[in-house]
């Protein structure tokens, strides 16, 4: 019934072959809506599992579903939704390993991933593959969506040559976002993709959209090709090119708490083998075996009223600059704050003025309560 869409648009809905990137806050929105309006087959490439704290605004899971792989449960719910549609569940992480071979199987690919990483994969593989690649992110009150599609005009390499500086962009799981961002940034994406798809309207290609709610309103800029950009001749390894450090896994056959005590020991003894990061098994093993710890919490007042670990000094980041000098310099110091990114930058922050035996706890209160204390609460 819609002018200019027809029988003919409803049969290129059918014929399609649409992969998305993430099932969780923008895929909840966009996983039935193309399910619903009749997208042929509909792959979900999600190696995560669904999360008790993230159901606010995963809408596709309900609390039954925590610790389910949500490729899975997402696939399930929409061949309840649409049983004519064809859906794929792919639960191996996306890599360059994966990437080419996966995308060769569909004709268009909508990017809700979190993270800096994957979307240059997953921009960078589209490219190769020539198909387009329709995405979108979220951040707090806003969010932005844009169509990459190299054979008709610029991409997300051109709009963003480098990533962000490491912990300079904080996740949604550290910065929050209204989950009703979600909903307006995920029915974006799934316009777009129909656009792309029908060939009706004309595609955010070469354009932004950049949705505020806390005005309100919208805006868009507009980019172009950028003359210097190299052309993309394969795929690299995202998380080293984006400054994403992997943690490397324990190389001790003895004990793990006996391991984990040492390895505590050498984390905080000498200049030279303070690490950028520990995990929370190892401070709980440093705690536990009476090393001094001087532990310091970044975060916000209202994050500590909600979850802490004992002993603690709270100091937020942005306080920081000021306050350092209540800190012992001397003293082997571990820094925390919901998952990490604020924590780094504390650390290197400390480490600029003399604080060389400080390091970040790679997870921050969050893994400390997934790994060694589940009476903290999650947020």
């Amino acid at each position: 019934m819609l002018p200019g869409f027809g029988s003919d648009g409803q049969a290129a809905l059918r014929r399609a072959r649409v992969l998305v990137i993430g099932a969780g806050g923008l895929g909840s929105t966009v996983l039935p809506q193309l399910a619903a309006m009749g997208v042929g087959t509909i792959g979900i490439a999600d190696d995560d599992v669904v999360d008790a704290t993230n159901l606010h605004r995963q809408t596709l899971y309900t609390p039954a579903d925590v610790g389910a792989p949500k490729a899975a449960r997402a696939a399930a719910r929409l061949r309840e939704l649409n049983p004519e549609t064809t859906v794929r569940a792919h639960l191996d992480r996306l890599s360059s390993a994966n990437a080419l071979e996966l995308f060769a199987e569909y004709d268009l690919v909508i990017d809700g991933s979190d993270n800096f990483p994957t979307r240059y994969l997953v921009d960078d593989a589209a490219t190769l593959t020539g198909i387009p690649s329709v995405w979108g992110a979220v951040h707090q009150f806003g969010g932005q969506v844009g169509v990459s599609w190299d054979a008709h005009g610029p991409s997300y390499r051109d709009l963003f040559p480098v990533p962000p500086e490491p912990g300079t962009v904080p996740s949604c799981a550290e910065a929050g976002v209204l989950p009703s961002v979600c909903v307006v940034i995920g029915g974006l994406l799934v316009s777009e993709a129909v656009k792309v798809v029908t060939g009706i309207g004309t595609p955010l290609v070469g354009r932004v959209v950049a949705y505020d709610a806390r005005g309100g309103g919208f805006r868009e800029l507009t980019y172009s090709r950028d003359p210097e950009r190299v052309a993309v001749s394969g795929l690299i390894d995202y998380d080293e090119w984006c400054g994403v450090s992997i943690p490397a896994p324990p190389e001790s056959t003895r004990g793990e708490e006996e391991a984990a005590v040492d390895s505590a020991a050498e984390q905080t003894n000498g200049d030279e083998m303070v690490p950028d990061e520990i995990t929370a098994e190892t401070l709980a093993a440093l705690r536990a075996a009476g090393e001094p710890v001087q532990l310091v919490d970044v975060r916000e007042p209202w994050e500590a009223e909600i979850a802490a670990i004992d002993g603690a000094v709270l100091i937020p980041l942005g306080q920081l600059p000021t306050r350092w000098n209540e800190l012992d310099p001397a003293a082997p110091t571990v820094i925390y704050c919901h998952s990490g990114y604020r924590s780094a930058q504390a650390r290197d922050m400390l480490r600029s003025i003399d604080f060389e035996n400080t390091t970040s706890l790679a997870g921050g209160i969050d893994a400390w309560s997934r790994a060694v204390d589940p009476a903290v609460p999650r947020y």
